[in-house]
């Protein structure tokens, strides 16, 4: 029985490289050319590693969303406030490392997908509106446990913060430093009700 070749490139530094062409031109603005070339593989080899662009960027998005890990942090904070805090500061730092292109893939993404691309667009906001779903769940949690001494609604909450923290990144996507969005989130957590 005939095997093929074996790859000769690292599938996970090549998924690593494809994110970053992804984080800096979103779905519509990553060519297979970008792509292939900042994989350092041929398009053949990008199909037999991932199939299609498509899947390649899915790909990509997990491996992004592994990189979010502040997330489950903020999350499991004791309270809401301190989630949000942590949140705030967090995407803040995570949207100006210089490791990385600056910027959020979720909202890049979504910005740039045209008609054609409508299931790249549904998959990115699935999964933005399953962050607002845990949002809402830690508000409601909060104001049942008495954490929150506001009638306000967990979903227009969730909706606010979510809101700040996409204006985070596409400030950071501009150029904003990292002071300027930790000024940004002590803003907003002035705006906290106690």
């Amino acid at each position: 029985m005939a095997t093929g070749r074996p790859r000769e490139f690292d599938i996970d530094r090549a998924l690593d490289r494809a994110l970053e062409v992804f984080r800096r031109n979103g779905y519509d603005g990553a060519s297979i050319a970008d792509l292939t070339e900042a994989m350092g593989i041929n398009p053949p080899s990008l199909y037999a590693a991932f199939g299609n662009k498509e899947a390649l960027f899915r790909k990509a998005l997990d491996r992004y969303i592994e990189q979010l890990d502040y997330w489950n942090e903020a999350l499991a904070k004791p309270t809401a406030r301190e989630m949000v805090e942590h949140l705030l500061y967090s995407t803040a730092d995570f949207m100006t490392n210089d490791c990385r292109p600056r910027g959020c893939m979720f909202v890049r993404g979504v910005l740039s997908c045209g008609e054609s691309t409508e299931a790249i667009r549904a998959e990115l906001e699935a999964r933005r509106n399953a962050a607002e779903v845990a949002l809402r769940e830690r508000f409601e949690r909060a104001q049942a446990f008495g954490e929150v001494k506001c009638d306000c609604d967990p979903g227009d909450a969730a909706r606010y913060i979510l809101t700040v923290l996409e204006g985070i990144t596409l400030r950071a996507t501009t150029g904003a430093s990292r002071e300027e969005l930790h000024k940004v989130a002590e803003m907003a957590m002035r705006n906290w009700p106690d």
